[in-house]
């Protein structure tokens, strides 16, 4: 099956309608951003008011005016360690937020290696893979394999046996009498 690409058909509004609509649309927008701003202006000012009530402070004595600023002192301690660990928090967070990413970017470009199963060829099916249609004729690995008999084995054994004892090759060729006679064999074989 063959794909046609048609052109996309030409779009029927023209350039100053997309536009207009695209002004239309920044102008909802910017409206819709003022709107939230003063929304959060409205939902500071009652916050204040429940949590900091106006003071008054006409008629008080020194020691009453001693006593509110302790107070107050004290308030604004309990609020301080508040935002402190309101920013460690965050922080925190943030931080998390950035190793997840990480963590996220390194396994993107891994894959997960699928599950092998054991698979059955012949050597004739895998020479017929790799070489593809070249191969020709079947081919009998055990056929290629040597055959050893024992007696073959008990003649290697005999023969490493006659070699005798390398302590001796290495006393007779040690010393200057050895270089020698390896020296003369060496030259004599050039």
């Amino acid at each position: 099956m063959h794909k046609f690409h048609f052109p996309q058909p030409k779009s029927k509004i023209s350039a100053s309608r997309k536009l207009s609509l695209k002004m239309l649309l920044l102008q909802r927008a910017c409206e819709d951003l003022e709107r939230e701003r003063q929304d959060r202006e409205e939902e500071k000012g009652r916050y204040l008011k429940e949590k900091l009530p106006p003071l008054q402070l006409s008629g008080l004595s020194q020691d009453d005016l001693q006593k509110l600023c302790k107070q107050l002192h004290e308030k604004i301690d309990i609020v301080d360690e508040e935002r402190y660990d309101c920013e460690h928090k965050v922080s925190k967070h943030n931080k998390d937020i950035h190793e997840l990413k990480l963590k996220v970017q390194d396994l993107g470009g891994k894959f997960k290696k699928p599950a092998l199963r054991k698979v059955r060829v012949s050597a004739d099916e895998m020479m017929r893979a790799l070489l593809g249609s070249k191969h020709k004729g079947s081919m009998d690995l055990r056929a290629n394999l040597k055959s050893v008999k024992k007696e073959d084995v008990k003649q290697d054994k005999v023969l490493t046996s006659e070699v005798g004892d390398w302590r001796k090759n290495v006393e007779a060729m040690s010393g200057m009498e050895g270089r020698k006679k390896m020296f003369d064999t060496g030259g004599g074989a050039q």
